[in-house]
């Protein structure tokens, strides 16, 4: 038995032609351990936005009912020429209920439950899950839920990676996000020390009534110098940067080096031999990243996938790392949203051109069949 629903879809041609449109898909009964779920609710992350409107203009783009045609920049368009001509299917995350499962023991558990899952198609009426990748919500509900995955097991495995390598505090920016909130949760919740850096007072005053201890914010006067206080208090040598582009990791890292040189009793011409390491996991500044010689040779900077830290993970943990977020829905995991859309909402002008700016705090949700 098969069924039929709307999908988002996103087509790049070679002339740099973008097209989002909702298209009706056919999706086949699931097989072994798949669910066919029936979408409710789905955030717009900034990681959907990448097939969405990267490079795209979107004052002058075409608008017509359930559907956009966009021009996006030519050098946007060469980099992703590995997909030009091939439609892609959009977004991320998001909840609903399990309508029809596969014969295997996990995905027939979960026939007629509500789950968060992870479809990659979850701008859809419909998507077929891995039973695996499904996170039954109990009596939450799937708006409760939409956000259950990314965020939450994002900053959960920031924290897990930190303990992994010896780290007892971690640097985050653009941390007044939902996921910069949920940090600075969970890290209350472990005992790790975290410096958060923000770009506006008001950020600043909502981290610090939700308790945190330090925070840094980058639009003040005297910021590196701050910053560097944070990181002498908490010892900081580790930090998570979503920004990616122009000079937030270079900034960390010699704020890093001071703080660890002044702990030196001999002077070296090559820095201090303290570890000091960012990880890059968003690119909400698609600039190149500038890095300069300031921090001697003990630095790392590396990317950082919520996939590959998954899959790094073994079962108890995997399966301890699900159960602590839905236990957390309501509280450590909460998710707020700006705005609520249906499918065809979501691609007017209006909307795109307001949730495709990524403001801090304004994520929109998609209800497919609302």
């Amino acid at each position: 038995m098969t069924t039929t629903g709307r999908q988002l879809v996103s087509t790049l041609t070679a002339d740099g032609k973008l097209t989002l449109a909702l298209e009706e898909k056919t999706f086949p009964a699931p097989t072994g351990n798949q669910v066919l779920v029936k979408m409710e609710a789905a955030p717009i992350n900034p990681s959907d936005l990448f097939l969405m409107t990267t490079g795209a203009d979107l004052e002058n783009a075409q608008y017509t009912p359930g559907s956009i045609v966009m021009q996006l920049h030519p050098q946007v368009a060469a980099a992703q020429s590995s997909r030009h001509g091939k439609p892609q299917t959009v977004g991320n995350e998001g909840a609903g209920t399990v309508i029809a499962a596969g014969d295997g023991e996990m995905a027939q558990k979960l026939v007629g439950a509500r789950v968060a899952c992870v479809p990659g198609n979850a701008f859809g009426e419909y998507a077929l899950a891995e039973a695996m990748m499904c996170i039954p919500l109990g009596d939450h509900t799937s708006e409760q839920g939409a956000s259950s995955f990314v965020n939450p097991m994002t900053a959960l495995g920031f924290v897990e990676t930190a303990k992994r390598e010896g780290n007892k505090a971690i640097i985050h920016a653009a941390a007044a996000s939902n996921l910069g909130q949920m940090l600075n949760r969970i890290c209350q919740e472990d005992g790790i020390g975290l410096v958060n850096i923000v770009r506006r007072e008001e950020q600043a005053a909502t981290l610090t009534d939700q308790g945190a201890s330090h925070v840094v914010n980058s639009s003040a006067d005297g910021f590196e110098k701050s910053l560097a206080a944070a990181i002498g208090e908490t010892q900081a040598f580790l930090g998570f940067d979503p920004i990616g582009g122009g000079t937030t990791s270079d900034i960390c890292l010699r704020a890093m080096e001071r703080v660890a040189a002044a702990q030196m009793t001999e002077f070296s011409r090559y820095g201090s031999d303290q570890a000091k390491k960012m990880y890059i996991y968003g690119r909400l500044d698609m600039s190149p990243t500038i890095l300069t010689p300031s921090y001697g040779f003990g630095w790392t900077v590396s990317g950082w996938l919520l996939m590959p830290f998954l899959a790094s993970c073994d079962m108890p943990t995997m399966m301890g790392l699900r159960q602590r977020v839905v236990n957390g829905l309501t509280t450590t995991f909460a998710s707020s949203y700006k705005a609520r859309v249906g499918l065809e909402e979501m691609l007017t002008k209006d909307a795109i051109m307001d949730y495709a700016k990524m403001k801090t705090g304004e994520k929109y949700l998609v209800t497919p069949h609302g």
